[in-house]
């Protein structure tokens, strides 16, 4: 009987066209990402309009928001002959976000995503991010490694990553925040990662990286602020921690949530215990978070996301 399952899974093997696979993973696919108001016929109008200018829907996710009256959706494709037309198709597709009223983008997944990763001296989520990058879990280029102290320079020269040493004090705070944008600007960097950096960004900065920089803040029941949280954490005796990751606004650490992890805890964990634990949620959380983001997977919608994981 054994024998039997061994030899019907070879022939199973054997008979899948491995070359059509491997040539459909050279193939260059693209990512839509729609958000409109929820009506008939959207999902219909999209797809026609894909298969009609040559293209292949591989994936598809939606979601309507009866709250919000809100309708979602990430699409992956790619056109059926070797090299498609892009811009024709942004063209042809235009149609369909006039009469739908509908906020359209498209991404060639060939082309990473440009992060720039903000840290002060907590080096476990910016490790964290690299490992991921190295591994090929998190496709993205690092555009800089911001700091406004010096302790992660080696890692990021180690890495060969241009470090850049902002610091801030009261005085400085405006025109550091002003040299940081400029250095997001040419680079062209599309998302600011805050790896646990410790400043508060001014209202003004918040409102210039809206929708484009994450956070990772330690989230406790109840939620401790302020400098060590895991030790206020142990003297209320919690018996869950957490952390979450979510879009800097001005409102300090109440942006949109895009992902958040917890772990269970008693009372024999010690201060140094819970801090090791939270570190293993931040990273997790962030990670995550930031893997949604350059994938293309994360929706603002309203004060909250849509996430199609």
């Amino acid at each position: 009987m054994f024998a039997d399952c061994i030899d019907y899974i070879v022939k199973c093997l054997e008979s899948v066209n491995w070359g059509n696979i491997m040539a459909n993973d050279l193939v260059d696919q693209y990512v839509l990402k729609i958000s409109c108001p929820a009506a008939s016929g959207i999902v219909a109008a999209v797809s026609n309009c894909l298969a009609g200018n040559n293209c292949y829907i591989s994936e598809m996710a939606q979601y309507d928001d009866e709250i919000t009256g809100r309708f979602f959706s990430r699409i992956v494709f790619r056109f059926n002959e070797e090299q498609g037309d892009l811009a024709l198709l942004k063209e042809k597709f235009a149609d369909v976000t006039v009469k739908f009223a509908m906020k359209a983008d498209f991404y060639e997944k060939k082309n990473p995503m440009k992060v720039l990763i903000m840290v002060s001296k907590f080096d476990h989520c910016l490790l964290n991010l690299l490992y991921r990058h190295h591994k090929g879990e998190l496709d993205f280029h690092i555009t800089a490694i911001v700091s406004n102290h010096l302790d992660l320079r080696a890692i990021a020269e180690r890495e060969g990553i241009r470090f850049i040493y902002l610091p801030v004090t009261k005085e400085t705070k405006q025109q550091q925040e002003q040299e940081l944008l400029k250095i997001v600007d040419e680079t062209k960097t599309e998302l600011v990662i805050l790896a646990r950096y410790m400043q508060i960004l001014s209202n003004s900065l918040c409102t210039q990286l809206s929708g484009r920089a994450i956070n990772i803040h330690h989230s406790f029941l109840p939620g401790f602020k302020g400098a060590r949280p895991y030790h206020q954490a142990f003297e209320r005796g919690v018996k869950l921690i957490g952390a979450t990751a979510h879009f800097v606004t001005s409102d300090l650490d109440e942006g949109p949530i895009i992902e958040q992890e917890v772990q269970r805890v008693d009372h024999a964990y010690m201060p140094n215990d819970l801090v090791s634990v939270g570190r293993d949620t931040e990273t997790v959380a962030l990670s995550k978070a930031v893997k949604y983001f350059v994938e293309h997977r994360v929706f603002m919608n309203d004060d909250r996301t849509v996430v199609f994981k």
